[in-house]
């Protein structure tokens, strides 16, 4: 590989809303990256994901379609 083309990649902390905190390798010129949402607080790791009829979709097809 050729020198002196890559950028540096150093260790930083990653620290989320809900308080988690966790390290993880960066490019960026940062000490501390600030996230919105992590795999802790996530509904789709965390099993509190709901699924939602969005308007009655499902009722609206039954009963157009007679089902």
């Amino acid at each position: 590989m050729k020198d002196n083309i890559h950028p540096n990649y150093k260790i930083v902390d990653v620290q989320c809303a809900c308080g988690a905190s966790f390290r993880t390798g960066t490019t960026k010129n940062v000490d501390l990256i600030k996230i919105d949402i992590c795999s802790k607080c996530h509904p789709f790791f965390t099993g509190k994901q709901k699924l939602v009829d969005a308007g009655g979709r499902v009722d609206k097809f039954k009963k157009r379609y007679g089902i």
